[in-house]
């Protein structure tokens, strides 16, 4: 019973506006994150999943969970466009008394569980398309993950399960943007070959480009497919995707993983890059004609920069924080919190 009125371009684009103006207004954080993982739940929610918007709570449904809660103003746009509650309440996103915290709430209609500790949604949704599977039910179980999320043991405690009793019923889509927290995957903690590592858990692996919606929606109908058959494995989607795709100056920077779009160049350009890549037939509620005369960086500016932590660390402390411990008589480093 899907019934969005919007394509599943169209409302990835709306889902970025929003996340942009929702930050912005709020100081809260994770951009990035929302960017990235935009065409994924556009595609889920104009293509895939089946649910009621006047009965959230409708036993037909299928189950969703957002597992990188962190990322979870992509899931209050995604709901507030598709009818759920009123856009407008998208402006109170992370303020005081809201109903739209900062990780996502269940609080919420249309939303099956409050997420933002990680490693825990892929445990609940293999529960969800377990339950649902003994009970003979044909609705499926839909996650989307972090990649990484995927240190947690206990994803892997998940999969395992899944795998052992045949849950034909899930899907799981890892947005797969390579960086997390401070830093790449690869110099946090290495999970490549990541494809090869679900297949030996006995997953079936679609691996695409997790910005391109036609591959989402072709790999989506694989997954329709596989639903087919009662002894099929679970399926993942290594959906690959760039961190805070669609605004270039935020793309594969790790500072957008917390920062939010100050008002100045920040808020400006942001606005800018997301009215050039607008699709026909959406309308910005914030800034319906862009902005006029934006404010652009200047060389002072901290953009293009790296910004992870393997760049910018730097364990050599500078002379002026040593200081001689009286009694000893050795040098002792200050640290500068």
């Amino acid at each position: 019973m899907i019934k969005s009125k919007w394509t599943s371009e169209q409302l990835a684009w709306k889902i970025r506006r929003h996340g942009v103006e929702m930050t912005h207004l709020s100081g809260g954080s994770h951009l990035g994150a929302i960017l990235s993982v935009a065409d994924i739940i556009a595609t889920l929610y104009t293509n895939v999943l089946n649910y009621d918007v006047k009965n959230p709570k409708w036993e037909g449904r299928d189950r969703f969970i957002l597992s990188k809660g962190h990322a979870g103003a992509s899931i209050y746009a995604a709901l507030a466009e598709c009818g759920f509650f009123d856009v407008e309440e998208l402006k109170t996103h992370y303020q005081n008394g809201s109903r739209l915290s900062g990780h996502v709430s269940h609080h919420l209609p249309g939303v099956d569980f409050s997420t933002g500790s990680l490693g825990h949604g892929l445990s609940v949704a293999v529960g969800f398309a377990y339950a649902l599977k003994k009970d003979g039910r044909k609705e499926r179980s839909f996650v989307v993950l972090g990649d990484g999320e995927c240190d947690e043991g206990s994803v892997w405690e998940a999969a395992l399960f899944a795998n052992h009793f045949r849950l034909n019923n899930l899907c799981a889509i890892v947005d797969h943007n390579h960086m997390q927290s401070l830093d790449f995957n690869e110099n946090t903690l290495e999970i490549e070959n990541f494809g090869e590592k679900w297949k030996t858990f006995g997953w079936n692996v679609i691996e695409i480009d997790g910005n391109n919606h036609q591959e989402l929606k072709v790999a989506f109908k694989r997954v329709e497919e596989y639903t087919k058959d009662e002894n099929h494995k679970p399926t993942i989607i290594i959906a690959n995707t760039i961190k805070g795709f669609g605004i270039p100056f935020m793309e594969n920077d790790i500072l957008w993983h917390y920062r939010f779009p100050h008002d100045g160049w920040e808020y400006d350009c942001a606005v800018t890059a997301l009215h050039q890549i607008k699709p026909e037939g959406v309308e910005d509620r914030y800034t319906p004609n862009s902005i006029e005369n934006p404010v652009l960086p200047t060389e002072k500016d901290d953009i293009n920069n790296d910004h992870t932590f393997s760049h910018t660390w730097n364990t050599t402390y500078p002379e002026q924080m040593r200081r001689v411990d009286a009694k000893s008589g050795t040098n002792e480093k200050v640290h500068n919190v």
